[in-house]
């Protein structure tokens, strides 16, 4: 059964479970038909003792047994497997009356009382034989015992019969419960073939395959609806890979062009020592480029890891953004930008990480903001968040590219970051420290307005 099919095991329970239900049914309906016919005789004495004991009590003495008998007689006649016994309990003549087929002599022990006594036994032949007795008291008011036994044999041949009736349609109820059980089990496990043809149709080239939802049990249906989703993701997460290929093969084919073509051109003919200098600091320009794309990469991969953790402790946001702001203070004094900052608050961060992010969003915002405007960085709390926000005035973003703007490698325009020195990698970065916070980064910009990004994080 170990490595036996699904539809085997399921059409093998059903058929074990319906046969020893069978098997319990038609032993409760033999007991209960036992019981029913054993309730029946015993009901059947109880009404003829009742007659014979108002025969006797009303028109019979002693003496009038053997002339005056008819009417005990009419309870006997007709019923071959009816006895009725009549014995003196005082005088040499016990025997008083017998009729109907003779009983064997121990009949005569059986205990009598006042009450009606019940009495199973076998005679000599193996007949099961109902026996009630009881004392009762003649016209003449002589004690008597009256004993009138019911020969079973038509219950037990019934009982027979009926047990091998039963024992015959069991083999046929069995067959007919194992091909039940095997067509709803092969109808049951239908979708799951089709699940299984469907999802041999997937492939890392092709994903577009879905599972049909509707027209399933409930189980299945959410089944199907969780592996859609599942393929809806790994869709998406093939074409994120494929656009990333692309967006950094394009990212490092650039500084890698130029180094190649510099070099052709300084070698295509006799330079003088200041040329191979410019070439050569040229060349480190894009080398430290192509230093800075490969470890924000390297970056990005160990924050993206499901397993990475960070240690949350309670920071001042203000203080550390103060301390981050005269890190670019001579950026922004270049472009006669001032930074101002405002507003108190402590969440759960990770400094460094907190560090990064920050430095990431100054780092655009001084870059893409206009000279001689301010960038102006704000802490707040709002219920059980705390918001660090940075924000400039400059040309804005059209809203469409929101959703985007934190993709690796996007560009609101063409060669934009290229031109101004980014690396298409910095907002990425801020989204994947803001999941290991928990928290998540926002974006709000109007066109030729402020444009603020957003750092939610969990309050203290």
């Amino acid at each position: 059964m170990k490595h036996a099919s699904l539809s085997l095991r399921l059409g093998l329970s059903v058929t074990l479970m319906g046969a020893a239900l069978v098997l319990l049914l038609a032993c409760l309906a033999v007991f209960a038909l036992d019981h029913e016919l054993d309730s029946r005789a015993r009901k059947d004495l109880a009404r003829k003792m009742l007659q014979v004991e108002h025969n006797l009590r009303v028109d019979l003495r002693s003496e009038d047994l053997g002339s005056r008998a008819h009417p005990l007689l009419d309870l006997v006649m007709g019923h071959d497997n009816l006895s009725l016994s009549v014995l003196a309990l005082e005088g040499r003549h016990p025997h008083l009356l017998s009729l109907g087929p003779a009983l064997e002599s121990r009949v005569g022990e059986l205990h009598t009382d006042s009450r009606l006594n019940y009495h199973e036994w076998r005679d000599s032949s193996g007949k099961q034989i109902l026996t009630v007795t009881r004392q009762m008291r003649l016209r003449d008011d002589t004690p008597v015992r009256v004993m009138m036994s019911l020969n079973r044999a038509d219950d037990h041949a019934l009982l027979q019969a009926y047990l091998h009736s039963t024992l015959l349609a069991l083999p046929l109820l069995l067959l007919l419960i194992g091909a039940g059980a095997w067509w709803l089990v092969q109808r049951g496990l239908q979708p799951l073939r089709h699940f299984r043809r469907i999802a041999g149709q997937v492939s890392a080239q092709d994903l577009q395959h879905r599972l049909p939802a509707t027209g399933l049990p409930q189980e299945l249906a959410e089944l199907a609806r969780s592996i859609n989703v599942m393929l809806d993701r790994l869709d998406q997460g093939v074409r994120q890979l494929s656009q990333f290929s692309d967006d950094l093969a394009h990212e490092l084919r650039t500084p890698l062009s130029n180094l190649m073509g510099k070099a052709q051109v300084t070698l295509a003919r006799e330079r003088d020592t200041e040329n191979y200098r410019e070439v050569l600091e040229d060349s480190i320009e894009e080398l430290t480029r192509l230093n800075r794309i490969i470890n924000d990469m390297l970056f990005l991969a160990q924050v993206s890891q499901p397993q990475a953790q960070v240690a949350l402790k309670p920071l001042a946001l203000a203080d550390e953004a103060a301390q981050v702001s005269e890190l670019f203070a001579f950026s922004a004094e270049l472009k006669d930008i001032e930074l101002r900052l405002q507003g108190w608050g402590t969440a759960l961060v990770d400094r460094l990480m907190f560090q990064r992010a920050l430095s990431n969003l100054l780092s655009n915002a001084i870059r893409h903001g206009p000279d001689g405007q301010a960038v102006r960085l704000g802490v707040e709390r709002q219920g059980s968040e705390v918001l660090m926000w940075v924000e400039n005035q400059g040309p804005g973003i059209a809203e469409e590219h929101w959703p985007q703007l934190f993709e690796r490698f996007y560009r609101v325009g063409s060669g934009r970051s290229r031109l101004e020195g980014g690396t298409g990698l910095g907002l990425a970065i801020v989204k994947s420290i803001m999941q290991l916070h928990g928290g998540r980064v926002e974006v709000r910009s109007r066109l030729e307005g402020p444009t603020r990004f957003t750092l939610v994080f969990q309050a203290e």
